[in-house]
């Protein structure tokens, strides 16, 4: 070719991030658009008052699949991020005074739940042998490759998942199927919790979904040493050295097209032709905001998909040392079923929420003032459809403080020195996550999975999409896998190396 392709990626997310790296790298010119003033996405970072604040994700999984990033671009992952594994992914606390560590190492989380509930160390290694065997049978095919693309159906271990479909249990929901492992109510819930993963109802979505524990526990959880948000940053850096132009507090506004392809963006300020557009912003939202239109067949079927769900967060700084947590901990509700029919059918924030509480301090002291705690605390939310969030929020604080008092036995409010809350619309507003659903679709009910977001649109030409919306899912290694993905496809077409 005499000249590479131009390509603008909407969005400096871990999705478009990744799809510059690998573009660049291939010899396209690439220019990446982000409104904000930070990278990062829903990964951003809040500095106030002395406290520091991992805006969204919190928890490191599969760190191959950064790591090969950093491989591909000739850097060195360690000479820009600390990485260490977890020795207890989580602390659960139950209502009815129990508590769980889930420690890293499987031997010492099975005999861990043996010593604190009615089922047996023996059923715990059982159970993710056969999450295990999920991953085994589906990665290669629905993480790692588009699914969708004849020559990857066309391979050995691809006829064999799909001629075995069975083996990878998308008949039975995530709840029966750990029913079935298990008898102890709260162990149930314990592995339930992954539905949340990519913001969905454990007693709707397929039992495939339970490869997530495999992840988190076969193959460990992770902290960034200098907090979550540097990742982004790393990124960045390594994208421009390969020759990627960034425009920050940039918002695009308008894709431009011609009948059916895209052919360049609109800010406040220009419009600029380009030959190919990366949107990784959510594809709800590009179609509605940034094009205008729903066309075409796909278009129309992925409008026609549950949303996801979403969140509300609270970034409290915290007076004093709490010693019964961790640094992930999790206080479950007393009816998870009741809860997810509050988030999904009733649409409103559940009466008596499951609330996660992550600590950054506990690993990094410079993310509070010294005598203080930076406390991140969530409760899944149904996504915004028209709800008082004002009226919402104040609610839930309540309710909160309450549950988080009474279980720790001290005033939490009294504590709070510091506080910034995220409700859905500042979600939607600051991310681009149409309704503020924090994973575009969820995945409650059978084919979900395979109704996500093409990383190629089949309705525009010359239009991708990478993200936690578009295949293949949500949470930070698999929209790396989008954004790398989604470059692949360019690449192939363009003819690039």
């Amino acid at each position: 070719m005499a000249t590479s392709p131009s390509i603008a990626i909407i969005g400096a997310g871990f999705g478009g991030l990744t799809a510059s790296i690998y573009l660049a790298r291939a010899g396209a010119r690439v220019t990446v658009y982000e409104q904000n003033s930070y990278p990062g996405g829903k990964a951003g970072v809040i500095h106030d008052s002395g406290f520091r604040f991992d805006a969204g994700p919190s928890l490191l999984t599969m760190p191959f699949v950064l790591r090969d990033i950093f491989t591909h671009a000739g850097k060195n992952i360690e000479d820009y991020l600390t990485l260490e594994k977890l020795q207890i992914l989580c602390r659960y606390f139950y209502p009815d005074g129990t508590k769980l560590d889930a420690f890293s190492d499987t031997d010492r989380f099975a005999k861990e739940i043996d010593r604190v509930s009615d089922d047996t160390a023996r059923q715990v290694h059982r159970y993710l042998v056969y999450c295990q065997k999920i991953y085994e049978r589906t990665a290669d095919l629905f993480l790692f490759k588009d699914f969708r693309q004849l020559k990857n159906l066309l391979t050995l271990s691809a006829l064999k998942t799909l001629l075995s479909l069975h083996r990878i249990d998308p008949f039975r929901t995530m709840h029966s199927a750990n029913a079935s492992f298990f008898t102890d109510h709260k162990i149930i819930q314990l592995f339930d919790r992954y539905a949340t993963y990519n913001g969905s109802n454990p007693y709707r979505v397929p039992a495939t979904l339970n490869i997530i524990q495999h992840v988190e526990y076969n193959l460990g959880g992770y902290i960034v040493k200098e907090g979550i948000h540097r990742i982004p940053a790393a990124l960045v850096e390594i994208a421009r050295e390969l020759g990627v132009s960034f425009c920050f507090d940039t918002k695009v506004n308008k894709i431009q097209y011609r009948d059916n392809s895209v052919t360049g963006i609109a800010t406040d300020t220009s419009t600029t032709d380009y030959d190919y557009i990366v949107s990784d912003v959510d594809a709800g939202y590009t179609y509605t905001h940034l094009l205008d239109a729903a066309h075409g067949k796909e278009t129309r079927r992925y409008f026609k998909q549950e949303p996801s769900s979403s969140a509300l967060v609270y970034y409290w700084g915290i007076k004093g040392r709490t010693e019964q947590l961790e640094t992930h901990n999790i206080y479950f509700s007393k009816n998870y079923r009741d809860e997810f029919n509050d988030i999904f059918t009733h649409r409103k924030c559940p009466d008596d929420p499951t609330v996660y509480v992550y600590i950054s301090s506990r690993f990094n002291e410079t993310d509070a003032p010294r005598g203080h705690e930076n406390w991140f605390v969530m409760i899944n939310t149904p996504f915004d459809s028209g709800q008082d969030w004002e009226s919402e929020t104040r609610r839930m604080r309540k309710i909160i403080i309450e549950k988080l008092s009474s279980a720790l036995r001290k005033d939490i409010d009294a504590k709070i020195v510091f506080e910034k809350i995220l409700t859905p619309l500042t979600i939607e507003r600051q991310t681009g996550s149409l309704h503020g659903s924090l994973y575009g679709i969820s995945s409650n009910s059978r084919f979900a999975a395979f109704l996500r977001q093409r990383n190629e649109s089949k309705d525009w030409r010359n239009l991708y999409f990478c993200g936690g919306s578009a295949h293949p899912g949500g949470g930070i290694p698999l929209v790396i896998l989008s954004g790398k993905i989604t470059a692949g496809k360019i690449i192939n077409r363009y003819g690039l190396r």
